[in-house]
């Protein structure tokens, strides 16, 4: 397997995610203005709160290194929503990073909130180091789920992250009846690992313990050059129950 991918290929898997959103009725805007993101994701009916790791007020998220997606239907009604997020992670790992809670927050001592705490149980969270990049927020509105859009968010996301960044791992915390339905498989994500987050952030009503799941950057692209020589294939996910499209906000 080569190295990189070509640009044209590049350009394939990208588009060919976009045209199979388009087919199931969803097309895409891309941005890195997370105040525009947070207007928009604190409107959507049903969908949980943005979590501080892309809410400008808690993190940096400067141009260049976090961008969100935001999927409308054909009467410019927002449909999903995702973001992704890079970090330098050349001097620490996932799990010391998840542990300071500087995963979320900028400044942790003064915004996370009194009785605020974090911890990666994750063994792998200690081998994930260098270009990291997490990937989050995800929501799809309850009239889209069951299409078959899983395999249009992870690959999406993929293209653009690779794109941009080239990361060393793509990760995401997820509830575990994401993993037990399966739909992190769907996503593309091809390891797992239990409690990846242990998260309670009392000032912001947040009790989580979400499992890690990950692509390493090898992984990520063979899914990116798969995905360029690939056809757009509709309908090929199994209906889910409605939750399985609202990944653990953060």
């Amino acid at each position: 397997m080569q190295s990189n991918v070509t640009t044209l290929e590049l350009a394939r898997c990208i588009c060919a995610a976009d045209e199979l959103g388009r087919k199931m009725g969803l097309h895409i805007t891309m941005g890195e203005d997370f105040e525009e993101y947070v207007g928009i994701t604190s409107r959507l009916p049903g969908k949980s709160p943005t979590y501080p790791s892309f809410r400008p007020d808690c993190s940096y998220l400067p141009p260049g290194k976090a961008f969100w997606i935001v999927g409308r239907d054909q009467d410019g009604r927002v449909a999903h929503v995702q973001a992704m997020r890079l970090y330098h992670l050349s001097n620490t790992d996932v799990a010391e990073h998840l542990g300071s809670l500087r995963a979320w927050f900028a400044d942790p001592t003064f915004i996370a909130g009194s009785g605020s705490s974090s911890r990666c149980d994750a063994p792998t969270g200690r081998a994930m180091t260098g270009l990291v990049a997490y990937h989050g927020d995800i929501w799809l509105r309850e009239d889209f789920r069951g299409r078959g859009l899983s395999t249009f968010i992870g690959r999406i996301a993929f293209g653009l992250a690779w794109a941009k960044w080239s990361p060393d791992f793509i990760y995401a915390l997820v509830a575990d009846w994401h993993v037990q339905k399966g739909v992190v498989d769907q996503y593309g994500y091809l390891h797992q690992e239990p409690h990846g987050s242990v998260l309670h952030l009392p000032a912001h009503g947040i009790d989580d313990d979400d499992w890690l799941v990950w692509l390493t950057r090898d992984e990520l692209l063979k899914t990116v050059h798969a995905s360029s020589v690939q056809a757009p294939v509709e309908n090929t996910v199994a209906r889910a129950d409605s939750r399985s499209w609202t990944v653990s906000p953060d």
